[in-house]
């Protein structure tokens, strides 16, 4: 990164920080002698985090943080509480599968792994906390794209390359379209060896005080031992999970 783009970044949060205690605001002035910097420096700074939310001037001129700070801190501090108020239910789930149990939220068109609880003898794995899969060939991520309105959801599959990741990976997107929406109605989804080959993955939605889907749980294990003939009585054990895990976060039916 350029030595002019990392002084950049600095004194945008130099200017952040600036405002951070101030519930009224202050004016290019005021932030100028407090960060030690050119007006005009500052004002083309605010402009630039004007543009992306970060700060608002008010109707007086003086700035303000934005609200685009209070949405990532929000999404944080989420994260943060699912992680905490999951782990029992993770574990329990464990117990009762003696199969690797995974918590991910959705990022586009990728799930991103934020839990993982598995025994010392668990099978060994792609995801890991902090990976990435792709949403359309996983259990996790038909679940969370469920979630979705059905014309978005049609939209990006229809617009998107789905992706082969092994022979079982669904490639025509009314098909996945129908799946998807078969999630909605019976509140699972299952990955049948469709991002790695030998695995099957049964996965269920987790939702917040406003009914929206945020995150989903799973469990994943070789084909010999989360068979179709388990499919069901997994898919309960996961939904139990999901469930006590979305009361905790405010859900009511």
């Amino acid at each position: 990164m350029e030595k002019a783009t990392v002084q950049s970044i600095d004194r945008a949060l130099s200017i952040i920080e600036a405002l951070a205690g101030e519930k009224d605001g202050l004016g290019v002035t005021e932030i100028a002698t407090r960060v030690g910097l050119h007006k005009s420096t500052v004002h083309r700074l605010l402009s630039a985090l004007g543009e992306r939310n970060y700060v608002e001037q008010r109707s007086g001129g003086a700035y303000r943080l934005g609200m685009k700070l209070v949405e990532l801190s929000s999404l944080y501090l989420n994260q943060v509480e699912l992680k905490t108020e999951a782990q029992p239910y993770l574990r329990k789930l464990l117990q009762l599968t003696k199969q690797p149990v995974h918590l991910a939220m959705l990022d586009g068109l990728e799930i991103i792994y934020i839990d993982k609880i598995e025994s010392i003898h668990s099978i060994r794995m792609y995801s890991q906390i902090g990976r990435r899969s792709p949403a359309l060939c996983t259990a996790t991520g038909k679940v969370l794209l469920s979630g979705l309105p059905d014309a978005e959801l049609c939209e990006k599959i229809r617009s998107t390359r789905l992706p082969t990741y092994t022979s079982r990976s669904i490639t025509d997107p009314d098909q996945l379209i129908s799946e998807i929406r078969m999630v909605r109605q019976r509140g699972w989804s299952r990955d049948d060896q469709e991002h790695e080959p030998g695995i099957r993955c049964i996965a269920a939605p987790i939702y917040d005080y406003r009914g929206h889907i945020i995150a989903a749980v799973s469990t994943s294990g070789l084909k010999q031992v989360l068979t179709p003939a388990r499919d069901e009585e997994i898919a309960t054990l996961v939904m139990d999970a999901a469930h006590s895990i979305s009361l905790r976060m405010g859900y009511r039916a």
